[in-house]
């Protein structure tokens, strides 16, 4: 562990700089691969039928293999972890390309890419959030994490429009080609961790009872307990309509492609400044407690404002608000769930919080689309911010003796 005692930001820490410069190059590497995918998937097909399975087969295999990839990231190295998993991702972007090369590449090419790449990403996401702590002191574990999601939001923007020229320019092949030096490059840097950590319990246990002994850590633990049900309705209330953005843009304001693109930029824009601020703080739970509940509050006033949204402007103020709060509870509640928990069950426990920070979202998306459609987005978002704002309250009331 590092002293940094008296440092404000995980940047005093020299393992954390490797670490956010490989993060920098990995993330970049995965919105390229997720926008590649996707467009060959289109350019194929011509069908939004094949776009959504092929995207729901990236999201499903995280949806129900990150718990027992939380076993094992409770048992193993985490950064030998994040450098097998990272090795895959570049062999298999160095074989999609050989396969476009040489005339291969075709829809079931895609399907098979798509489910290894979830498979991947299911272990990833326990191997990186285990490794995360070990870089930097406890009380910089909010700096880390913040720091952490600039990256990968700045990422979000970047990727796709990296990958969006490489392909007008050079090719589907020199794309993945490009997606393969990425992860290596990413690979060399986390390679540098002086990460000697040894598995925190005992190996010989069967994999499904560590898996219930983590369930049952993360629902008997108060304030665990609390930020899986702020993670859920966060998940219904800000980022489900940031899952909608297309639909939302076009029936408020009529707007096409080019309208999209603004609202996807000031949604980067507002998730990057809300894991800069989330970044500044130090290790208080409360004080992280409190700006989680704000940040969800705030979520329902800002979809109030949809009232009065007319136009480009209002709606990108309200998205760029919006994606600031959301990132801002995002990131809270992993850092307070860091803060708790044991690192003998940090892998299970932060495993159960990815799946419902990623699933919920998706069924949100579900309700409030089909909502939409009969009701119209008005209404609708009217209704999900008023029901948010007692749901949080009455979350509050109901676990007001939580004193982290």
């Amino acid at each position: 562990m590092h002293n940094n005692k008296n440092k404000a930001t995980a940047f005093s820490s020299p393992d954390f700089n490797r670490y956010f410069a490989a993060s920098a190059f990995l993330t970049l590497a995965t919105w390229m691969t997720r926008f590649l995918v996707g467009w060959m998937t289109w350019d194929l097909t011509a069908s939004a039928l094949w776009v959504g399975v092929v995207s729901a087969s990236m999201l499903v295999p995280t949806l129900f293999l990150s718990p027992y990839f939380g076993v094992l990231a409770d048992r193993v190295n985490a950064r030998n972890g994040m450098v097998l998993i990272h090795m895959s991702e570049a062999l298999l972007a160095l074989a999609t390309s050989l396969a476009s090369v040489f005339g291969y590449f075709s829809l079931h090419w895609l399907l098979l890419l798509a489910l290894l790449l979830g498979g991947l990403s299911a272990a990833q996401h326990p191997m990186r959030l285990v490794l995360l702590p070990k870089l930097v002191d406890r009380e910089l574990f909010p700096s880390a994490i913040g720091l952490a999601s600039t990256t990968y939001n700045a990422s979000r923007v970047l990727g796709p429009a990296l990958a969006a020229w490489l392909l007008l320019t050079v090719g589907v092949a020199a794309a993945f080609l490009a997606v393969a030096a990425l992860l290596l490059a990413g690979l060399l840097l986390i390679l540098r961790l002086k990460v000697t950590s040894s598995p925190s319990f005992d190996c010989s246990q069967p994999v499904l009872q560590a898996l219930l002994q983590g369930f049952r850590v993360a629902l008997m633990t108060p304030l665990i307990r609390l930020v899986l049900i702020l993670t859920m309705i966060d998940g219904l209330l800000g980022r489900s309509v940031m899952e909608l953005l297309p639909a939302i843009s076009g029936q408020l304001i009529g707007g096409n492609a080019a309208t999209l693109a603004k609202l996807t930029a000031l949604a980067g824009a507002g998730s990057i400044l809300g894991g800069v601020l989330v970044s500044r703080l130090r290790g208080k739970e409360a004080r992280l407690l409190r700006l989680v509940l704000a940040a969800l509050l705030g979520c329902s006033l800002i979809l109030l404002s949809v009232m009065a949204v007319r136009e480009l402007v209002g709606l990108g103020g309200m998205i760029m608000l919006l994606s600031l709060a959301v990132t801002m509870i995002g990131t809270g509640c992993q850092a307070l769930i860091q803060l708790c928990i044991a690192d003998q069950y940090r892998g299970r426990v932060l495993s159960i919080w990815t799946v419902v920070s990623l699933g919920v979202p998706a069924l949100g998306a579900f309700v409030i689309g089909a909502a939409a459609d009969a009701f119209g987005f008005r209404t609708v978002l009217l209704c999900a911010a008023l029901l948010g704002a007692a749901s949080v309250l009455a979350t509050v009331n109901k676990y007001r003796l939580v004193r982290p």
